[in-house]
């Protein structure tokens, strides 16, 4: 008999339960849809905030929503029209889908990561199921052929593609600096970066600020040793404590400080190490703070800067296709470069059984992840 349900880990938003759900088994309804089998899940921070209804919405219809967004999977079957993929092949999905509305320039471009109207949805977030289950279906063109060496470590796309994004937008910014050779072998040599937050994402993100050449600093709670500090100094950045050095002594320690690479999501920090921000540098924002009371910071010193100073401040959200392929890539170099540091990025790999323990508790490590396969 033909399966037509399966496991899925998902939000029932109107009762306020995190659930272990009998889900609908996904069929191919179009001819550029793709079928895929999951093989690992993600869990990040994003994750367990829908799981205290802060926000995540369900779709149309549904009462609850299937979580996760960092998803690797293998094709099993493909509709009529795809040419990209085969089954066997293993491919990693985007996250965004583009809003309806013709008049959206960015949608209409397939740079919904763009989008103005906000009338987009979100695999596992905004109004589109996740890949928190043992199969779904993804249009061919929003899915990215991951290789099979990369089998062990491609869940860690969809974070790197944070930076990827955050670093093209950099770029891009920076050509208003035509001294900085962005063509060049090394384009961040000479160049100081700060990476806020020792999480996966502040990791990853150090691992691309070191691939372009930036002397690259990871500024942090925790003391040293820890296991997070032991593997940013592995692969060739510097470990800070916020509770040893203030961000004015970071500054004196670092000079000039041209990149700061956010990814903590804490205001307070941030908006500090903000105010030491160097001459022609640029800040960009990855992390969504929860609602909190309004805080006192130093926006006059702060504006003072950024004019006189030539500063910059940029946020950055999701990732378009251009950031997957360059995670990819990347994350084939760092295999290469640092196979061991890389592997150590995941702490643990469980059974979808254990989704409570690991979306509603305390489960330490970088990052954990349901492995399905």
């Amino acid at each position: 008999m033909k399966q037509t349900t399966m496991r899925a880990v998902g939000v029932i938003p109107g009762k306020r339960e995190l659930r272990l759900l009998e889900h609908a088994m996904p069929q191919i309804t179009g001819a550029y849809d793709v079928k895929i089998r999951a093989l690992d899940v993600g869990i990040c921070g994003t994750d367990k905030e829908i799981c205290t209804f802060v926000y995540g919405s369900p779709p149309n219809g549904s009462e609850y929503l299937v979580l996760g967004h960092e998803s690797l999977g293998q094709v099993v079957e493909v509709g009529a029209g795809v040419s990209v993929f085969q089954p066997g092949d293993l491919v990693v999905p985007s996250v965004r889908r583009p809003c309806p509305h013709t008049h959206c320039g960015p949608c209409q471009a397939d740079l919904q990561d763009f989008c103005f109207t906000g009338d987009f949805t979100e695999r596992g977030i905004k109004m589109t199921h996740g890949f928190m289950t043992e199969y779904y279906v993804e249009e061919e063109k929003h899915l990215t052929h991951v290789p099979p060496e990369l089998r062990d470590v491609a869940v860690l796309v969809e974070p790197l593609t944070v930076a990827e994004k955050a670093l093209a937008q950099v770029w891009k910014v920076q050509e208003r600096l035509p001294w900085i050779n962005r063509a060049a072998a090394s384009p961040g040599a000479g160049l100081r970066a700060v990476v806020l937050g020792a999480g996966p994402v502040g990791i990853l993100g150090a691992m691309v600020l070191v691939v372009n050449g930036f002397e690259t600093y990871v500024y942090s709670r925790s003391t040293a040793p820890n296991q997070k500090a032991e593997l940013i100094e592995a692969i060739g950045a510097k470990y800070i404590s916020s509770q040893v050095e203030t961000p004015e002594q970071l500054a004196e320690r670092v000079g000039n400080i041209d990149l700061v690479y956010e990814a903590v999501g804490v205001a307070r920090i941030s908006f500090e190490v903000l105010k030491v921000l160097g001459t022609n540098g640029i800040f960009v924002f990855t992390g969504i703070p929860a609602p909190k009371p309004p805080m006192d910071t130093y926006a006059d010193e702060i504006m003072r800067n950024l004019v006189l100073r030539n500063q910059v401040v940029v946020g950055t959200v999701n990732a378009d296709r251009a950031a997957f392929q360059a995670a990819i890539r990347d994350l084939g170099t760092f295999m290469y470069r640092w196979p061991a540091a890389l592997r150590s990025l995941i702490t643990g790999r469980y059974s979808i059984e254990s989704y409570k323990d690991l979306l509603l508790g305390d489960r330490a490590g970088i990052k954990n992840v349901i492995a399905l396969d």
